[in-house]
C-alpha cells in the first residue's frame, strides 16, 4: 500500500507506519463474502492479494457484475459507504485474498487530518468516476465482440485470472456466448 500511496503523493515511511495503525489486515478464502446485499458498508478495503468481485442480483436473479478489485486496488460500496445506506450489492473474494481494511469512521478521520491520505480518497472517487464512465459509454450500445475486445486491452487480468461466468457477467453476455466470441477472435 506504500507505493500505491506513494506514487500519488510524497508520503514519509515514518508517517506511512502511523497510518497503518488505523488498517487491519484480514484474510479470506476463495468464495468468501465480506458484504452482502441489505448490510451496511462501513469500510474500505485495499487488495493485497487476490480479488475482490463487486455485483448484485437483478430482479430476474440475473448476476450484475459491476466491479473488480486485484491487487493495489480499492474495493467497497462506494454509495453505501459514502451515504452510509444499505448496500445494493455484494462484495465476494474471487480467490484467496489478503485486504487491509480500515472503518469509515477511521478513514474519515484520516481524510480530514492528514493531507495525504486527503489526496488517496479524492483519487478513490477519481478512479471509481472514471471507471464507471469508461464502462458505461465503452458497453452501452456497443456489441459484445467489441466489450470482449476492450476488456483484453484495457483489463487483460479479467480474461485470465476469473472464471468465464464470471467475465461474462462483467460484460453482459451468456458463459456460451463469452466461448463462442473468444472462438471469433
Amino acid at each position: 500500500m506504500f507505493e500505491y500511496i506513494h506514487k500519488r503523493t510524497p508520503i514519509k515511511e515514518s508517517d506511512f507506519s502511523n497510518y497503518c495503525d488505523h488498517f487491519r489486515i484480514k484474510t479470506l478464502k476463495r468464495n468468501e463474502f465480506i458484504l452482502r446485499q441489505g448490510a451496511h458498508c462501513d469500510f474500505l478495503a485495499f487488495v493485497n492479494k487476490g480479488c475482490l468481485r463487486l455485483f448484485q442480483y437483478n430482479e430476474e436473479g440475473k448476476v450484475l457484475t459491476r466491479y473488480f478489485a486485484f491487487e493495489n486496488k480499492f474495493g467497497t460500496s462506494l454509495s453505501s459507504f459514502i451515504n452510509q445506506t444499505v448496500s445494493d450489492e455484494y462484495i465476494q473474494a474471487i480467490e484467496p485474498t489478503e485486504l487491509l481494511m480500515i472503518t469509515r469512521k477511521d478513514f474519515y478521520e484520516l481524510v480530514e487530518n492528514v493531507p495525504e491520505i486527503n489526496v488517496i480518497y479524492r483519487d478513490i472517487l477519481e478512479m471509481a468516476y472514471t471507471t464507471t464512465v469508461k464502462r458505461i459509454y465503452n458497453f452501452q450500445g456497443v456489441p459484445a465482440l467489441e466489450r470482449l475486445k476492450w476488456v483484453m486491452e484495457y483489463q487483460p487480468m479479467i480474461l485470465t485470472r476469473l472464471p468465464s461466468k464470471m467475465v461474462a457477467s462483467f460484460l453482459g453476455v451468456t458463459p456460451y456466448t463469452l466461448s463462442r466470441l473468444k472462438s471469433e477472435l
